[in-house]
């Protein structure tokens, strides 16, 4: 375990590396730069600001002084507001974290009950029920089913306020961002628990009389969940990261709105440390999804 843990952490400074020379060498690739706006400033204007944030230098040299800063824990300021990029992304990545830990307990608790439905009545009424549904929230993105719920409910039906500081801020982003994970939860619980009611021991606790509650959730669901665990780490990963565009249908004000903004205004420094933190993110939960993977089942063999 402990072998395989130096190693996986040894690929992710790697896979650090190689994210942050990309989005770096990517990112000044593109014609323009962060202080072209509207308004045209002067050739002196230009030079000085340039100078004040390092810009005038060559792009190899920007990238090991910019590597060096981070090494030491200095993500800069941004070049839009000079506010603090470590400052900035703890304080907005609270709002994402709030909405995005929300919706994956509502999609792992649906998920996993209506996968063991769907699974205790296959080929029956509540399965093809369930299943129709699964397939209809798989194929709508999330930003669609946004804008759809916030017509429905918000527009048409004014059941939530479109502008709330209050709990009712999250319900509506929490069910766009659930229904795609929670339909893929379903499906994963499904055949999982299809595959464990045929297993051998399965059929011997039956036989044993044992009752089909016990069989259910401890011989059963146990196993049928570690699928549904691997998917959880990279799940939790996406919904942090990816909700971007539904944060900026709700006007929620979290890191994917920042981010955008950052990306519309050329802000460099704001970029990178949004992209270093959300890739952090990533390469964490998928380590930390294949040691819960390791508990879960100790017969599995971390290589």
């Amino acid at each position: 375990m402990a072998k395989y843990i130096v190693k996986r952490v040894i690929l992710a400074v790697i896979t650090m590396f190689l994210i942050c020379f990309i989005t770096f060498f990517a990112m000044n690739a593109i014609p323009g730069g962060p202080f072209n706006g509207e308004k045209a400033k002067s050739e002196a204007v230009m030079q000085v600001l340039n100078e004040r944030y390092g810009l005038d230098k060559p792009v190899g040299v920007q990238f090991v002084n910019y590597m060096k800063n981070i090494l030491h824990g200095d993500f800069g300021v941004s070049l839009k507001n000079g506010r603090d990029i470590a400052l900035t992304i703890r304080t907005r990545f609270a709002v994402s974290a709030k909405l995005g830990l929300m919706a994956i307990v509502v999609a792992l608790i649906f998920g996993v009950i209506l996968g063991c439905v769907a699974a205790l009545n296959r080929n029956k009424w509540p399965d093809h029920i369930i299943i129709f549904f699964v397939t209809l929230f798989t194929a709508m993105p999330s930003f669609v089913m946004a804008s759809f719920l916030l017509l429905i409910f918000c527009i048409q039906l004014k059941i939530v306020p479109v502008w709330s500081t209050t709990s009712h801020t999250y319900i509506l982003p929490v069910i766009s961002l659930a229904l795609s994970p929670m339909a893929t939860i379903t499906r994963l619980t499904k055949t999982s628990m299809l595959d464990a009611l045929g297993q051998d021991y399965v059929r011997t606790a039956r036989a044993k009389g044992v009752k089909p509650v016990k069989v259910i959730f401890v011989h059963t669901l146990r196993n049928a969940l570690i699928p549904v665990i691997t998917y959880v780490g990279p799940l939790t990963a996406a919904i942090l990261t990816g909700s971007l565009v539904v944060e900026n249908i709700f006007t929620i004000g979290g890191l994917g709105s920042e981010f955008v903004n950052s990306i519309t205004n050329r802000d460099y420094t704001m970029i990178m440390g949004v992209t270093i933190f959300l890739a952090v993110i990533m390469v964490a939960m998928n380590l930390i999804s294949d040691l819960v993977y390791k508990l879960i089942d100790p017969r599995i063999q971390l290589d």
